[in-house]
């Protein structure tokens, strides 16, 4: 007869409180911390911060009595044969099973900002990719065949979306962002979360709250923001990933705001994420981000200390692996020192989810799908996995998303029309460090370049065309030439780094020789482009990435110099970006026939572009974040009040971006019918809808991304002069045309009016703004709004998106 936990007729809480009441204080601290096993025996480089000086050796054998609460990273610590992998996981958990009294099994995570994080899987383009395709129905889908892939191969939580909104670019972690808008950032993060969690994988938001508003850009650097902008800018995309996303994990950020620490805030991780947002799924620590309570913050002097203020803060799970939530909590409780009631109500809490992810049925077996058939209910494998299991984590279906989220976040920033699209028969120059190199599609977060750059000779493990190979294969009328003209930027590579062949040959030049091949290949071209950006890497491994910031917006390394010495050979020069962040290019604004910008694209990003360039692919990606005229100015978003702007003559540093947030251009032409709005005047608890019709002008078939703004004339406390509410991708045939309706709410037009964060809708005047960019410029339509009856209070309860319809 099962135990009572095991009865699946009874409520999740029920059960996991069943569990929890027959359980020792032992037993109940082993569900709140993860183990790594593997990471002790790499020898390379951290990846993750301070990883070889706070990591201690896993002592499996000790754990296993007491259970283990989560495994760590199983396919993302160091290369392993996919099939060998999700064998040796199985494996693992019916031993971690067998050896505690309750049989209960660990929850194993993963990273998966770009795809599975496991060698040989399908690299998805970056998050800042997926802000640049303003698609979150397309993002959704990516996710869930991304959580199909995990759920398949045994994992049950990952570790994404990153929902920080970007406010400073020269932070490393950019690429991980989706945006430098909260709005954008929150419905495209909400997108991943709902395909994620659809797929029966449990969803975890990073970083809560206030990472990337970090003093200069810095990693880990203090947060000094005020309440109003921490409401109005961090929080919404959390609250609406909780809220409409159900997602079931958080993960606390590693820096403080206004000098408290997020891991010892109970005002975030319990006020306001569950008695006022109601969230109750468990909240984990970034790795190693209880220890640095005591050994960065130094708000705690002992691992014990530590681990009550992040007990009593919210922290439920210790991560990557014990060492505050174990012996050191153990001793604390004993000694009166924390609550054992902390203890048993994060315990219910991961006990709950272990529940509800079936870990607690009597008919739980270590077997994965991908196994099945192929290890029995043991774990123990019963074929040559060599030859008999072919677990294959790249498959068709999800390269061919990979491609077209790829393709729809490839950003046309500047264009003469004299050559683009490029001629089939051209004679082109191909030149720049990351032309011909695998490494220029990937972020920090892939395997290659998180992991497999550790390992010297390790193939990439999956196909990644270069810019180069693509458009040899794309055009195969035109004379393709390649010149590197530079190193690559960043550190030198590694003998196991993708494009390290390249990078040594490019090392036996000197840099002038270098920059006359390149000039030479250039001259005798119809069109040179110009491959220039990023190689991500960590800890200042690379110049894109975690612990990866930079000093200015300046094209790192020697390609500043080289794009100059392109341009001043006559040929028309397109640039090409593979970045992780913006850079400056006020430098060549007027120099360039065009100008292309892909963040980290992924796999299928070299085709993608290669799509672009030949016209394949008409371009309507638009950019997520502000591409800057001067590297300096920083940190600046658009989303400014007025004297946040260039405008008032105030200042000797003028912040206007050379391209605006949401720019992007596209090779056919639309035009917007002026719109029509049901109501203009609307109460303070009302709605209107506005409907726009948009026409393909042009001879080709293209989107056209209709954007919304407010525009708030005058309210009690300083506003962005606009701000992204709505946005709608219109694919059109040529002559084809579509009515855009966008349902905008009162409640849009909220904002903090109280240093508690109290949001107010005010009656007065508004203007809905249909822009093709957050440009004044781009505004192509206004509809002017007023709202009227009484000033009203809302909460986590309003409406935070607007709804649109294109038909």
């Amino acid at each position: 007869m099962p135990q009572p936990w095991q009865d699946t007729s009874l409520s999740a809480e029920d059960r996991a409180a069943a569990l929890l009441s027959s359980m020792t204080l032992e037993e109940k601290l082993a569900q709140l911390a993860g183990a790594w096993p593997g990471s002790e025996a790499e020898e390379g480089e951290d990846v993750a911060p301070l990883q070889h000086e706070v990591s201690e050796a896993v002592d499996l054998d000790g754990l296993l009595p007491h259970g283990i609460g989560q495994l760590t990273r199983p396919f993302g610590t160091s290369p392993v044969e996919p099939a060998e992998g999700a064998a040796a996981l199985a494996r693992l958990q019916a031993r971690i099973a067998a050896g505690n009294r309750f049989g209960i099994p660990a929850l194993a995570h993963e990273e998966c900002l770009t795809g599975f994080f496991a060698w040989r899987a399908t690299v998805f383009p970056t998050p800042l990719a997926w802000g640049a395709s303003f698609d979150p129905a397309l993002v959704g889908r990516a996710a869930g065949l991304i959580g199909g892939s995990l759920r398949s191969a045994g994992i049950h939580q990952g570790l994404a979306p990153v929902l920080d909104v970007v406010r400073d670019a020269r932070w490393g972690r950019t690429e991980e962002s989706i945006g430098e808008d909260p709005y954008l950032v929150a419905t495209i993060g909400t997108a991943y979360v709902r395909g994620l969690e659809s797929a029966g994988i449990v969803a975890t938001l990073k970083h809560f709250a206030g990472y990337a508003a970090s003093r200069g850009g810095r990693n880990h650097a203090p947060v000094s923001i005020g309440p109003r902008e921490l409401a109005d800018v961090v929080l919404p995309p959390f609250e609406l990933a909780v809220r409409d996303g159900g997602a079931r994990s958080v993960m606390h950020s590693y820096n403080d705001v206004d000098g408290v620490p997020s891991a010892a805030n109970p005002w975030l991780l319990t006020e306001l994420l569950r008695d006022t947002w109601g969230f109750t799924g468990t909240v984990v620590a970034d790795y190693f981000g209880v220890s640095f309570l005591e050994l960065a913050h130094r708000v705690a002097d002992t691992r014990g200390g530590a681990a009550g203020l992040a007990l009593a803060a919210g922290v439920d799970v210790e991560l990557p692996a014990v060492r505050c939530f174990g012996t050191p909590l153990r001793d604390a409780v004993r000694a009166g020192e924390v609550d054992e009631a902390l203890v048993d109500r994060a315990a219910l809490r991961v006990l709950r989810q272990k529940c509800e992810l079936g870990l607690l049925d009597p008919d739980w077996s270590p077997m994965p799908s991908a196994l099945a058939g192929a290890v029995d209910s043991a774990g123990t494998a019963d074929v040559d996995l060599d030859h008999d299991l072919d677990l294959d984590l790249d498959p068709p279906e999800m390269r061919a998303v990979a491609r077209e989220l790829a393709e729809e976040s490839v950003v046309l920033l500047a264009d003469d029309g004299d050559v683009l699209p490029l001629a089939p028969d051209a004679r082109i120059a191909v030149v720049g460090p990351l032309a011909d190199d695998p490494a220029a599609m990937l972020g920090c977060y892939t395997f290659p370049r998180h992991v497999g750059v550790e390992h010297p000779g390790l193939p990439l493990g999956l196909e990644v065309p270069t810019l180069f190979a693509a458009l040899r294969a794309e055009l195969p009328g035109a004379r393709i030439t390649h010149a590197e003209g530079c190193a690559a930027p960043g550190p030198a590579a590694s003998a196991g780094d993708a494009g390290g062949a390249a990078s040594a040959g490019a090392a036996a030049l000197t840099a002038e020789s270098r920059l006359a091949q390149a000039a030479r290949a250039a001259a005798d071209a119809d069109v040179c482009i110009a491959v220039l950006g990023d190689r991500s890497g960590l800890f200042g491994r690379g110049t894109s990435g975690e612990g990866c910031d930079a000093a200015d917006l300046e094209l790192p390394g020697e390609q500043g110099a080289l794009l100059d010495t392109l341009v001043a050979t006559g040929t028309p020069v397109v640039l090409v970006l593979f970045t992780g962040r913006p850079y400056a290019l006020g430098r060549w604004s007027s120099l360039l026939a065009a100008a292309v910008q892909a963040f980290f694209p992924g796999e299928e990003g070299g085709p993608a572009v290669a799509g672009v360039l030949s016209g394949r692919v008409n371009p309507s990606g638009r950019l997520p974040v502000s591409v800057p005229y001067a590297p300096g100015g920083q940190p600046w978003t658009y989303a400014q009040p007025p004297l946040g702007l260039g405008e008032n003559n105030a200042s000797s540093i003028d912040p206007t971006p050379l391209f605006p947030f949401g720019h992007g251009l596209s090779y056919t032409s639309f035009a917007w019918e002026r719109p029509e709005a049901d109501a203009t005047e609307v109460a303070t608890d009302g709605e209107t809808t506005v409907r726009l019709t948009v026409r393909n002008t042009g001879d080709r078939a293209g989107t056209e991304v209709v954007q919304l703004y407010l525009h708030d004339p005058v309210a009690r406390i300083a506003r962005p002069v606009s701000r992204l509410i709505g946005y709608a991708r219109v694919p059109l045939r040529p002559g084809e045309s579509a009515e855009v309706h966008f349902a905008f709410h009162a409640d849009l037009a909220s904002y903090p009016l109280g240093a508690d964060g109290t949001r107010v809708v005010e009656p007065g005047a508004l203007e809905l703004r249909l822009a093709s960019s957050s440009a004044d410029s781009a505004v192509r339509h206004t509809v002017p709004l007023r709202l009227t009856g009484p000033e009203r209070t809302v909460d986590h309860r309003r409406r935070m998106v607007c709804e649109v319809r294109v038909k």
